[in-house]
């Protein structure tokens, strides 16, 4: 491999936060905030007080959920986007638009369909003025280098994902960059074929065979930022900022049924679980008084059915679990991605059928109740859970209660959620509501004339109260 495609040998992993002092920061973020301006509504804060530093040597995991601003962050460090607020610093210098030591990977390969592997890679080194000979060999050799060699005149309809996602890595380090960026780039990919290529990735950087100094990967896999990362910011959602900072010490190559492995997982699945922070004496202010921000009237709610709360309930009730499971083994069983299970817990928790310990999930005295109870005892016990955990549904049935026709306009509680909620969300937690209200027969939908509606008698929402 020529000269100028080698890379320096990396530093050993950050350990103590003290030793990043001594290396290299690349980038640094510093009171990062991102709003949407919406006309005469209150604007919508997606990011919020995000700071961090970025330094030479280090696999950075940037985790959380889809949603919570993850992506958006990561195209404000590449210089894709302006924040609303606060600076972004690359090498000392604020960052106004893309610089060459930064590259990035996306979710897919963003490949041109109309040209091969090769020109493929090429294309950002000629906009880069690199004369053509160079850029040949060094289209090649990061081709090779990531495992796509034989694949250089491949046009991308004739690749697998994972050879897509591997000609779009080489197209990334073929530049040289100081930071790779990389936004979920297994995401898309079958569970052999992200294993492999997060495999050969680490094995390149722990060999120091990778053209970079620092990466820094978005994921929503707690397994697969313990697996690569020496550090994981731990990102929380409305507004995105983050929460915890999670020091990996484990070396390279890490074993999932490894007990230090599995105990860092379950660490971080009690911290992604914590409805509030734990504050210490040191955390308080002289008078002892905690000021929190009021908390807004309504919640976002997850597209979760009544089908799989149903479902996750009965199997925490069986035996062997009997009411209690570690969230991380419950999620390797039901094989459920995080932005699957998460939901569905949040969904038992803001019921009451649930509650989270440690990144452990317990079932209540509801959640017990619940499935050894006949079907219309079920649809009681949720009717109740309803009107008594979720607000939005209790407003909806005094409004239609208070209507001579019992019948109510749904713009008027769309708007009242996008005063704390983007209009996506606002849309999906009326449809999960309505879902929810519909099996437990408190009120129905129009949706042809948007309008909440109770039956011809008017008795569906008295009745549940």
């Amino acid at each position: 491999m020529p000269d100028f495609f080698s890379a320096p040998p990396s530093p050993e992993p950050v350990d103590d936060p003290a030793e990043a002092d001594e290396r290299e920061t690349l980038l640094s973020l510093r009171a990062i905030r991102q709003c949407y301006h919406r006309g005469a509504s209150a604007d919508l804060l997606v990011l919020d007080d995000v700071s961090m530093d970025i330094v030479s040597g280090e696999i950075v995991g940037l985790l959380g959920r889809s949603g919570s601003g993850k992506s958006m962050l990561l195209r404000i460090m590449a210089g894709l986007m302006a924040p609303t607020s606060g600076a972004v610093i690359w090498r000392g210098e604020p960052l106004h638009g893309p610089v060459p030591g930064i590259a990035m990977v996306f979710q897919s390969s963003a490949l041109f369909p109309w040209l091969s592997v090769q020109d493929n890679v090429e294309l950002v080194l000629e906009a880069q003025g690199v004369a053509r000979k160079a850029r040949e060999v060094r289209a090649r050799e990061a081709i090779d280098l990531i495992g796509a060699g034989g694949h250089e005149n491949a046009w991308p309809r004739e690749l697998s994902g994972g050879m897509a996602q591997r000609a779009g890595l080489a197209r990334a380090l073929s530049v040289l960059p100081d930071l790779l960026l990389m936004d979920e780039p297994f995401s898309s990919l079958d569970v052999l074929t992200a294993e492999n290529l997060r495999t050969d990735l680490v094995e390149l950087w722990c060999e120091n065979k990778l053209p970079v100094k620092s990466m820094l990967m978005v994921t929503h896999s707690i397994e697969e930022a313990v697996l690569m990362c020496d550090r994981i910011l731990v990102f929380a959602a409305n507004p995105g900022r983050v929460e915890h900072v999670v020091t990996v010490p484990l070396p390279h190559p890490r074993l999932r049924d490894d007990p230090a492995f599995r105990e860092l997982v379950d660490r971080i699945y009690g911290l992604m679980t914590r409805r509030a922070p734990v504050l210490s004496e040191a955390d308080l202010p002289e008078d002892g008084v905690v000021v929190t921000p009021p908390a807004p009237a309504y919640v976002a709610i997850a597209p979760v059915t009544i089908g799989s709360m149903v479902g996750l309930i009965e199997g925490l009730a069986a035996a062997p679990l009997n009411g209690r499971a570690d969230l991380p083994l419950l999620a390797e069983k039901a094989q459920l991605e995080l932005d699957d299970l998460f939901p569905l817990v949040e969904a038992l928790q803001l019921l009451g059928f649930a509650e989270l310990e440690d990144g452990d999930i317990l079932l209540t005295e509801e959640g017990v109740r619940f499935p050894v109870s006949e079907f219309d005892e079920r649809k009681t016990i949720l009717r109740h859970a309803l009107l008594q955990q979720v607000p939005l549904v209790k407003a909806i049935c005094v409004a239609l209660d208070e209507r001579p026709n019992h019948v109510v306009d749904a713009g008027r509680f769309r708007e009242e959620l996008c005063d704390g909620m983007s209009p996506g969300y606002a849309s999906q937690t009326l449809q999960t509501v309505v879902d929810w209200a519909r099996y437990a027969e408190l009120f129905d939908f129009d949706e042809d004339a948007d309008q909440f509606f109770l039956d011809e008698d008017g008795e569906s929402g008295r009745a549940a109260r």
